[in-house]
């Protein structure tokens, strides 16, 4: 009996035990610098890439073939001849997103992008989860592309049966699959472009963005001499400029925003740039204005050719022109949509190898995925890899019924950004995790260092005279003591308050999508939680930032304004859209989830590179490396 007690309490003693590691893994943090990373591979990325790439790069992954059709239907159906206004609004907001990238960029330049930052704020958990919906984004995002640029090729040849046999879709008899092998092709040729080196893609990527720049400003100029030649009929509607009111200016703002998507492939090109401090903010800002200041152009001059409901859904811009006589036009607008396809499908399989490759760094994916050619200084195994996995998805499915999954990794990447600034900023991590291999310089260091402390201690005490050694603790250590004990106190009110914030965004956001309850429980919830979020703001506003934040990872560079308020106001955006996205594409995206979750419990976990590592305070972690060095 007495032994059949003890094995009871020692099983649950090693659950507990498990439990505890799986917590402890989740929140495990890894050190700032990437660069120490990097050293121990035999290669490394190249160092080439300048701020006119990362534009080219930027632009060419955020202006897609949507833009083309996208001024139609929310015009038609969401903002009217407001539809500009939307476009600006939903800069705005991307614009929050593109703030806190770019501090956190300049901070901690690495190819994970958003991964790489929420591992180093927020933990591995978190990190892995984000990482795991780029993929997903990536993969998809790809794919999708691919396959919308069979019809816009035909349409430019002048119909499907125009391709050659080679290029045209195919139903597989008796499943009812259609085969296109045009995408598939076309997702190997930028595979291979992307395997021959980071500087020869981004001269594909500009050549191409400037190609699909040019025909949207034809389609400006050429636009607005048509509207001032015979009036801008589009804006002369009985109903006025809102004909579906401000809510749904805003409605059309929510649609359009993710039109800014892509700005974040920027990102993971860090450890490739000559500048990273200069050159990532820099290219960030200018793609976002680019962006913003071509859609208003285009999507002003489209809602004033044409009453906004007799836009054509699928054609918009083509059929705006035709409505003038200018049908030649159709051919330089399909030439614009391919190249903003192809550039599109380019800027979504860049980023993918990178990630893959920052997660095999850290231990969490497999090492191939980590391997560095030594000729072209690029991921070629994982870039081949993915590239094969999505040529084969465009070819045997379409995946355009999933692209709303695309969107999940996107908006949850700008959320744990938004909130890796916030952490950063009030409570950035103390300690750094080392290798074991280094126990024994951290022992020494950590034990020269006590005794220092305990030297100058004595020193103290004995230099006073005429009081007794109690006397004069009392007088050398409370003043410390009070010193730690204040920015302990800051700390833990610091952490409460952003935790508090996320927990009044998550209620305002649920509360405000749920528009199957009843309005006054609604009205209810969405106050509690407007006065959890404010309070939390007003708190967090009141604390001092952490003077760490001035040695986090490298100096200089950008620091994002306006903190926490902006990031607060990034997250709360970010939140909305997506508990707004639906049932059926959560559902989608939780089973994606699910498989992720089994592979980081039963690979990524225990060969995550932090599974042995030892956690000291960041100021020894220099004493200690370079104790290291000189002992080696």
């Amino acid at each position: 009996m007495l032994v059949r007690e003890q094995s009871s309490r020692d099983s649950d003693v090693d659950y507990g035990r498990r439990l505890s590691g799986v917590f402890e893994s989740l929140v495990r943090r890894k050190q700032v610098d990437s660069e120490n990373v990097t050293r121990e591979n035999h290669h490394q990325l190249a160092k080439k890439l300048s701020t006119l790439d990362l534009v080219a790069i930027g632009v060419g992954a955020t202006i897609g073939a949507g833009v083309y059709i996208l001024v139609g239907t929310v015009a038609r159906e969401h903002a009217g001849p407001s539809l500009t206004i939307s476009f600006l609004i939903a800069g705005v907001a991307a614009a929050l997103s593109a703030f806190c990238y770019a501090e956190l960029a300049c901070r901690c330049p690495s190819a994970g992008s958003a991964y790489h930052y929420t591992y180093i704020c927020v933990g591995e958990g978190v990190a892995w989860l984000v990482g795991w919906a780029l993929i997903l984004e990536w993969t998809i995002g790809g794919s999708t592309v691919a396959r919308g640029i069979t019809p816009n090729l035909a349409l430019f040849l002048g119909g499907e049966d125009k391709l050659p046999v080679f290029l045209a879709r195919i139903t597989i008899p008796g499943l009812g699959i259609v085969v296109d092998p045009c995408a598939a092709i076309l997702i190997c040729i930028v595979t291979a472009l992307l395997c021959f080196g980071i500087k020869k893609s981004s001269l594909a990527q500009t050549i191409v963005t400037t190609i699909n720049v040019c025909a949207l400003l034809f389609i400006a100029i050429v636009g607005g001499y048509l509207g001032f030649r015979d009036g801008w009929i589009g804006y002369e509607l009985p109903n006025g400029y809102f004909p579906f009111g401000v809510n749904g200016m805003f409605a059309g703002s929510a649609v359009v925003f993710f039109s800014y998507i892509g700005f974040d492939s920027i990102t993971s090109t860090a450890e490739e740039m000559k500048n990273p401090q200069r050159d990532l903010p820099l290219g960030i800002g200018l793609t976002m204005l680019i962006c913003s200041v071509l859609y208003m152009l285009v999507s002003t001059v489209i809602v004033g050719l044409v009453p906004y409901y007799a836009l054509d859904p699928d054609t918009p811009i083509s059929s705006a022109f035709a409505s003038y006589g200018v049908q030649w036009a159709m051919y330089i607008i399909t030439v614009g949509a391919v190249t903003a396809l192809f550039a599109s499908l380019l800027g979504s399989i860049l980023p993918q190898p990178r990630i893959l490759m920052a997660m095999a760094r850290d231990g969490l994916l497999p090492s191939i995925f980590a391997d560095i050619n030594k000729h072209t200084q690029v991921p070629v195994k994982g870039t081949i890899i993915t590239g094969l996995f999505a040529a084969a998805l465009a070819f045997f499915m379409d995946v355009s019924q999933l692209a709303g999954m695309v969107s999940v990794g996107t908006l949850l990447a700008f959320t744990t950004v938004a909130l890796s600034v916030l952490i950063l900023r009030y409570v950035p991590p103390h300690e750094s995790p080392l290798p074991s291999s280094l126990q024994e310089a951290i022992n020494s260091n950590l034990s020269q260092l006590d005794g220092d402390n305990l030297e100058t201690d004595s020193n103290v005490i004995g230099d006073s005279s005429g009081s007794s050694d109690k006397g004069n603790t009392m007088l050398s250590y409370p003043l410390i003591e009070r010193d730690i004990s204040r920015e302990e106190k800051r700390r833990k009110t610091a952490a409460w308050a952003i935790a508090l914030v996320c927990i009044g965004i998550l209620i305002v956001t649920f509360t405000a999508s749920a528009k199957y309850l009843p309005s006054i429980p609604r009205f209810i919830s969405c106050g509690v939680g407007g006065v959890l979020l404010l309070g939390s703001l007003i708190v967090l506003a009141s604390l001092d930032q952490d003077d760490a934040r001035h040695s986090f990872g490298h100096r200089g560079g950008f620091a994002c304004p306006y903190v926490p308020f902006l990031p607060a106001a990034c997250i709360l955006i970010n939140s909305y859209l997506l508990i707004d996205l639906g049932l059926t594409t959560w559902i989608r995206v939780s089973v994606w989830f699910a498989i992720g979750a089994l592979v980081y419990v039963f690979y990524g976990r225990t060969h995550s590179s932090l599974v042995n590592a030892v956690y000291v305070r960041t100021d020894y972690v220099d004493e200690i490396c370079c104790s290291s060095n000189h002992v080696a």
